[in-house]
């Protein structure tokens, strides 16, 4: 390309001398050598400088495949830990509320170049007594790992951006009335511990949330108004 201008500028030049005007003025002639020049220098200053960018690109490809590779055997392994913590944390509301000896586990596996996690309960700590977690106690498993998730959840984000509120619409449904004080003791200690304000709707009677909760509010149904609000505590 850089050849294509100096001909250009070379026909231009001569061209005068071939029409009758004379030789071109030796300073107009070095000046348009200058500028060539200069284009010259800098068209192959830019091609080197492709060359260089298309060798790192090349280099980054061969490299890619053992990079993405480790960059995810070192997420799992990050991810992993973080697990072990959340299945400890788990492990310890199921035993704390039910009163029985259960442990959560996690199943790990990849597919798909994406981490899948299965959350268990095993009986006893036994690893071969799996319960469904969807119907374990009656579903009350499942109400305890459903809010043990919110709150770690919510513990991960920034409270920059991020207000610390959470509402529980009714995630005691499966519980029994006898653990209900436990499960909301346990839910408190936990919301004041991350600093979080708390609101729980429940259908449960007002005296099992009586030593747990700050505030209690009765709503019934009202027939002129839709509902009626009564602060009990």
């Amino acid at each position: 390309m850089a050849g294509d201008g100096v001909r250009r500028e070379a026909v231009t030049a001569f061209a005068g001398a071939d029409s009758g005007h004379g030789l071109p003025d030796l300073r107009q002639v070095e000046r348009r050598l200058d500028r060539l020049s200069a284009l010259a220098e800098g068209m192959h200053a830019e091609h080197g400088r492709v060359l260089g960018d298309l060798a790192d690109v090349r280099d980054f490809l061969v490299l890619a495949p053992s990079a993405r590779d480790t960059l995810e055997e070192l997420a799992t392994a990050l991810f992993g830990q973080i697990l072990d913590e959340v299945e400890a944390n788990l492990t310890h509301a199921v035993r704390e509320i039910l009163g029985q000896d259960r442990v959560v586990a996690t199943r790990r596996e990849v597919k798909s170049n994406r981490l899948q996690i299965h959350f268990e309960i095993h009986n006893q700590g036994d690893g071969e007594q799996v319960e469904d977690i969807m119907s374990g106690q009656g579903g009350s498993v499942c109400n305890i790992l459903s809010v043990g998730l919110r709150l770690i959840a919510l513990s991960q984000l920034q409270p920059e951006t991020h207000r610390p509120f959470l509402v529980l619409d009714e995630q005691d449904c499966w519980i029994r009335p006898a653990l209900i004080p436990g499960f909301m003791k346990l839910i408190g200690e936990i919301a004041d511990r991350l600093e979080l304000q708390l609101l729980v709707i429940s259908h449960h009677p007002l005296d099992l949330f009586a030593d747990v909760a700050g505030r209690i509010y009765e709503l019934r149904p009202d027939r002129e108004r839709g509902a009626s609000i009564r602060r009990v505590k």
